[in-house]
């Protein structure tokens, strides 16, 4: 979307950077993490996403005379601060974890090295992109894995917090793995399938139910889905259908694709619509449900033995309604002093707040067979060896231990833009969704629970965890 959002900042953002300006330090160079403390809905992992909304804001950062005038409007930044932003060019280093990656509590997602004014200034549109598409690409996998190999559609635009809400909540229930949206201009503009039938509305202008499912198979013969809870699923919404399936499209030789049931008991009225269309020859009609569905509601139908073909999840999916916050943070966890990084750590009396400092990579850590051991934050320049044999350890409880002799490491940061220029070419939205659902493959069924999920390991190497001590020792 061709959109200037160099001004969605927090006001401090703003405010600290003109302090910075003033205080000579322009030049200095910091270094950020984005991570997040905990997953939505008491899951085993989230999934990352918004990495290519990040690139595109970062492109295009840049401060037009009208933001300037508002600016100097505000008569509390220096003059010498509004000609550096007249000036701005975005010049810091940033790594992420691709999209589609299972991410997990209190490793870096994005990582930024810069002139403090600029890292610290982009703190807002990174955590309100990550955290957004993260949050509804989690969701929707949740409900994409309750499903258990039936399609998702994803319903909710006319739900969304907003137009954005509705864009790149679709792209990211796209990456969680459903396989289209309602939302038309999101095949527009990512190729995402759009998708969509009728609604209550289109039989209602008609004389009757069944005169209104004539009109639209005569429209769309080859995709003809007929919405059958207008009035009365059993006794004439199907009826009806059946009646255009032999009367319209069969003399022409096609054939009824498939009814939506978009209200009532869905696991009650799937089962009878089932049997009548199976009883009328009709065993490739599929049956489609919507209505205020989620991942536990799906589950259940199916343990119930719907015989539901594909779901339309809106209102609880494009919102992430069970859990509508993320809750990413953006901490400093280093500064260049000379030569030398030194790492920062922020302390809390909330222990879970505490941060992990230094400047970081994240590596996973994978058996011969491909499944996910456990991911271990390093310093930046720390390579796991995977040829030698390697100790985890829990960092809370350090006598947790596990030496690993056959493993494969993998780093997951990437670089994405080198001294403010972009050296990283995204994906193809099919090819993220795909490498998300390899990703996922690679994590023990434990992980994946609903409820109470097994703990995946995020571990600290023993140099980083060192720093962390020390640190932490000397206050």
């Amino acid at each position: 979307m061709n959109i200037n959002l160099t001004m969605l900042a927090d006001f401090y953002e703003l405010t600290m950077a003109n302090g910075y300006f003033e205080n000579g330090l322009v030049d200095k160079i910091a270094y950020f993490d984005m991570y997040f403390r905990k997953i939505p809905d008491g899951g085993g992992f989230a999934i990352m996403a918004g990495v290519k909304q990040l690139i595109d804001y970062l492109k295009k950062l840049h401060f037009s005379k009208e933001d300037i005038e508002f600016l100097e409007s505000k008569n509390i930044f220096s003059e010498g601060f509004l000609k550096y932003l007249e000036n701005f060019k975005f010049v810091c280093d940033v790594w992420a974890i691709e999209e589609g990656t299972p991410i997990f509590p209190n490793e870096p997602l994005v990582v930024v090295r810069g002139p403090v004014i600029q890292a610290q200034f982009i703190e807002t549109m990174i955590l309100l992109t990550i955290n957004h598409q993260s949050l509804i690409a989690t969701k929707a996998n949740r409900i994409v894995r309750a499903a258990d190999g039936r399609a998702i559609m994803e319903f909710g635009s006319r739900r969304a917090q907003g137009y954005d809400g509705a864009i790149y909540g679709a792209r990211a229930a796209f990456i969680g793995g459903c396989t289209g949206t309602a939302c038309t201009i999101c095949e527009k503009e990512f190729g995402i399938p759009a998708l969509g039938t009728m609604a209550h509305s289109w039989i209602q202008l008609f004389p009757d139910e069944y005169s209104a499912f004539c009109a639209f198979a005569g429209i769309y013969p080859d995709d003809c889905v007929l919405l059958i809870d207008t009035y009365n699923v059993i006794n004439s919404g199907l009826p009806n259908a059946i009646r255009v399936h032999k009367d319209i499209l069969l003399p022409t030789g096609k054939r009824l694709k498939g009814v939506r049931i978009d209200s009532g008991d869905i696991t009650y009225l799937s089962k009878k619509v089932r049997k009548m269309l199976d009883d009328n020859n009709m065993q490739d009609c599929k049956i489609i449900a919507s209505n205020s569905l989620d991942e536990y509601i799906i589950r259940d139908t199916i343990i119930q033995g719907a015989k539901i073909d594909t779901f339309g999840v809106g209102e609880r999916l494009i919102t992430s309604r069970s859990e509508p916050v993320f809750g990413g943070v953006y901490k400093l966890v280093a500064v260049e002093s000379g030569n030398q990084i030194v790492p920062k750590i922020k302390l809390s009396e909330n222990v879970s707040k505490i941060t992990t400092p230094a400047f970081k990579n994240v590596y996973r850590l994978f058996t011969k067979e491909g499944n996910a051991i456990a991911d271990v934050l390093t310093l930046h320049d720390e390579v796991i060896d995977d040829q030698k044999p390697y100790t985890i350890f829990n960092p809370e409880h350090v006598w947790k231990k596990k030496r690993l002799e056959s493993f494969v490491a993998k780093p997951l940061l990437k670089k994405i833009f080198e001294k403010g220029k972009c050296v990283y070419t995204s994906p193809d939205i099919y090819d993220i969704q795909k490498h998300c659902k390899e990703q996922i493959d690679t994590l023990w069924d434990e992980v994946k629970r609903f409820e109470n999920p097994h703990e995946y390991y995020v571990d600290l190497s023993k140099p980083l965890w060192d720093i962390r001590e020390n640190l932490l020792s000397s206050f």
